[in-house]
């Protein structure tokens, strides 16, 4: 990550009516302002407005639940080395019941010795579609018994939204909070396995 934010704050009065109208649709939701992705987002303020109902749904709403919803974040911040959504994620996993060990190897690109059942299956399917964009049959099987198939849906949207959001955070270079430094380094591979 650089000190060059690509695509910074837009002053308001340099918004279009059309990005006026997104930023204050996002603003009345549950995130109360236009941060992170969004940022950078609002540039396409259609695909901004999207973006933002579809991830309050998959942040706010979803079937897996808010545990599981912020490990899978942590997961994907990691895969993609996506800095401000790991320190925006990390108190809100360990918040959420995710312990600080958990958190830590997933930092490190490790897998935690100490999960839930759930979190394990989790964390099994999210790394397995990441690396292969599919899952195995045994896999699929397990996440099914433990979240249903509802819980399966919601659970590669999430995957898919965040990675998404990664991407234009990290194309974007848009820059932490001033009080928060990067945590994770960068790898060479991730070590989910068992």
């Amino acid at each position: 990550m650089t000190d060059t934010d690509r695509l910074p704050p837009i002053p308001a009065e340099q918004q279009t009516a059309a990005q006026r109208a997104a930023a204050k649709e996002i603003e009345a939701g549950p995130r109360g302002a236009v941060v992170g992705p969004f940022i950078a987002a609002l540039r396409s303020p259609e695909f901004m407005r999207r973006l933002q109902k579809l991830g309050e749904y998959l942040r706010f709403q979803n079937a897996l639940g808010p545990r599981l919803t912020e490990l899978t974040v942590l997961i994907v911040a990691r895969h993609c080395t996506a800095q401000f959504e790991w320190v925006m994620h990390a108190p809100l996993a360990a918040e959420r019941g995710i312990g600080p060990e958990a958190i830590d190897a997933i930092a490190a690109g490790k897998r935690p010795t100490a999960l839930a059942e759930d979190e394990a299956i989790v964390l099994d399917f999210v790394a397995e579609l990441l690396r292969s964009q599919t899952v195995s049959d045994g896999v699929y099987e397990r996440a099914v018994a433990a979240i249903g198939e509802a819980g399966v849906v919601d659970l590669v949207g999430t995957v898919g939204y965040y990675s998404m959001l990664a991407m234009i955070l990290n194309v974007a270079q848009t820059p932490l909070p001033p009080d928060k430094a990067p945590v994770l380094k960068p790898l060479d591979g991730l070590d989910w396995n068992r």
